[in-house]
């Protein structure tokens, strides 16, 4: 059976590959990492290709002073671009539009990645309706991680609503894999208006590694720099 084929550790190789280079959230070696491995991969991608303008009335992003302190090492971030990231985040693929979509990848010197997605949808309908299908995908994701990884074992947790604009939810994600470094990952998914975004970040670890309450403000925060007309 296929393996899982990147790992936090590759990714942390890859981006300072990246950076030699030129210039967003974790690969080699048969790890359970998706998450990170994508946002490795978007990270070296963020670094390495010309960004593609953004509209002006872009919706406000992240910037690295807003993401959960790293112990070891600054946060580092692509610039906000056009569309998805070509590599998307761990539980969300295939879940956004490109369509009024902007991106910003994050990373740090060691395993630890984050992104962020924006969609901008046309109506306040498409947008919650958005929203709940993005919840979705997380609120499933172990089980399907599981289905396509059956020797390795994953788990999630619903960290709960936050006070954000027109609503926001943090949820957890753990996966294991033999022989491989675990990893956990973090997502808040909110809503203000017609626009939607999710704030995802990972590394390798378990549960009692990830900075829940810090990252709770990271989504926050994000929400709220949202707008609408």
């Amino acid at each position: 059976m296929r393996k899982p084929t990147h790992s936090f550790r590759g990714a942390a190789l890859g981006v300072v590959a990246a950076a030699v280079g030129v210039v967003a959230v974790a690969g080699t070696g048969p790890a359970l990492a998706h998450a990170p491995s994508a946002q490795g991969q978007a990270q070296a991608q963020a670094r390495g290709e010309a960004q593609v303008a953004v509209p002006l009335r872009t919706p406000g992003h992240l910037v690295p002073r807003e993401l959960p302190p790293h112990p070891s090492s600054d946060w580092y971030a692509s610039d906000v671009t056009k569309g998805l990231p070509e590599t998307p985040p761990f539980c969300v693929e295939k879940t956004f539009p490109s369509a009024g979509a902007t991106h910003r990848t994050f990373w740090t010197e060691y395993d630890t990645g984050a992104s962020q997605i924006v969609v901008r949808t046309g109506t306040v309908d498409a947008a919650r309706k958005l929203a709940a299908a993005a919840e979705k995908k997380i609120r499933n994701c172990a089980a399907d991680w599981e289905r396509q990884f059956p020797e390795g074992t994953a788990s999630w947790r619903d960290y709960g609503a936050l006070t954000a604009e027109d609503g926001a939810h943090v949820y957890g994600v753990h996966t294991s894999y033999p022989d491989s470094e675990p990893g956990i990952h973090l997502f808040g998914v909110g809503r203000d208006g017609r626009t939607v975004t999710v704030v995802t970040w990972g590394e390798m670890g378990g549960y009692d590694q990830a900075p829940l309450a810090d990252f709770k403000r990271t989504a926050t925060t994000a929400v709220v720099k949202l707008y609408h007309p």
